[in-house]
């Protein structure tokens, strides 16, 4: 018996031992559940401590309801940017070579080593009343700090890279000759990029998306220091639920918390998802079955579709956000409770195996006709 043998016999999973496996294992685990599960489970116990009365109760608060709108008008306003520029600052890099090309670089990578906290400073006294544009802002009526553009630009500067850094790597290692071959034979260049970029880097695109409007919702630092924490107007998610804790209202603060993490675990989820699909088709390719791929996965799974998700995303929380308001406006000021608005928004996906025939744009009609009732009442 040779020595290899010997050793395949005795770790036959590799070159670490079994109890050496089992023990990274548990303090894996065991580093998992201190750090993210008991965190998460103590938020959700937290906020349901007092049952699910105090629990709705605290989102009929005026104030939490109104950060909670807020948040979602920032994410649909930073979203829809960021996903421009990256695509665009990722073609530029991929793509061409250019002067200043890792200058450029650079500049993406600046807010993941610049502090949100700083940030929001520099912002400050750039735009604030004593900043280099203070004077000429106040003198037409301008006002971006302490009010929503501030926290929408504060936001855009924080959640810039995500997207950006997702498609640049991935647009380098596919290269540039599809799209020259695409080129030769007569395509115009908006016929390049939605035929035969957009298809290849959809999965890194929806991944890039799924993070930047977590990172959106979620933000603190820099959106603490450009907003005031005016109530009402300038407290997104995080920072009601601070002022809430400081006031000693943990029953509310941790029910807006739980919003957020509900968020978050759905963000995880879709991600989940997306990597999965990703992991399939490159297995698929790597058997050699690209006729089936392009049949069953690539074409389920268009270029089309990528751009009507990414659409009705924005759009939907936009649509919340009209109808609620246009419901606040039309109802009777004795009506405050969040538990008795409709909102008439949903959105239907049909698989394309079982309605071959249905298009997208039928699709999303069908499901804007239906409303979402809530299942419990005031």
């Amino acid at each position: 018996m040779s020595t290899q043998q010997i050793v395949a016999r005795a770790h036959p999973s590799g070159t670490e031992s079994r109890w050496v496996r089992r023990t990274l294992i548990t303090l894996a685990l065991l580093f998992v559940f201190l750090f993210l599960v008991l965190p998460l489970a103590a938020v959700f116990t937290e906020a349901l401590r007092k049952g699910l009365g105090a629990y709705f109760a605290s989102l009929e608060d005026p104030d939490s309801w109104a950060a909670i709108r807020l948040t979602l008008f920032i994410t649909a306003i930073v979203v829809p940017m960021n996903l421009a520029f990256g695509v665009c600052a990722a073609w530029a890099v991929a793509k061409h070579d250019f002067k200043g090309k890792a200058f450029l670089i650079t500049l993406i990578d600046l807010p993941f080593s610049v502090s949100p906290v700083v940030a929001g400073l520099v912002y400050v006294l750039v735009f604030g009343a004593n900043g280099w544009f203070g004077g000429w802002l106040l003198a037409h009526d301008i006002k971006i700090i302490f009010a929503v553009p501030g926290m929408v630009i504060a936001t855009v500067f924080v959640t810039l890279p995500f997207i950006a850094r997702e498609l640049i790597p991935l647009m380098q290692s596919q290269g540039s000759d599809e799209e020259q071959a695409a080129i030769v034979l007569g395509a115009s260049g908006w016929q390049v990029f939605y035929r035969v970029t957009l298809p290849n880097i959809k999965w890194g695109l929806i991944y890039g998306v799924i993070l930047c409007n977590a990172r959106s919702m979620g933000e603190f630092g820099a959106v603490a220091v450009v907003s005031g924490h005016i109530r009402g107007q300038t407290n997104t998610m995080p920072l009601q639920v601070e002022i809430l804790y400081n006031e000693y209202q943990s029953v509310a603060a941790f029910t807006i918390a739980s919003l957020l993490a509900l968020l978050a675990v759905l963000t995880l989820l879709i991600k989940t998802f997306v990597e999965w699909r990703q992991h399939k088709a490159e297995q698929l390719l790597a058997r050699g079955l690209s006729g089936v791929l392009k049949s069953r996965t690539l074409q389920r799974i268009s270029a089309r579709f990528v751009c009507w998700t990414i659409s009705i995303c924005v759009l939907t929380q936009v649509s919340w956000l009209l109808c609620l308001a246009l419901q606040a406006a039309a109802r009777p000021p004795c009506c405050e409770s969040l538990l008795a608005w409709k909102l008439p928004i949903t959105v239907a996906f049909t698989s394309k195996r079982m309605t071959p025939h249905s298009r997208v744009r039928a699709n999303v009609r069908l499901g804007l006709s239906f409303s979402i009732m809530p299942c419990f009442a005031t």
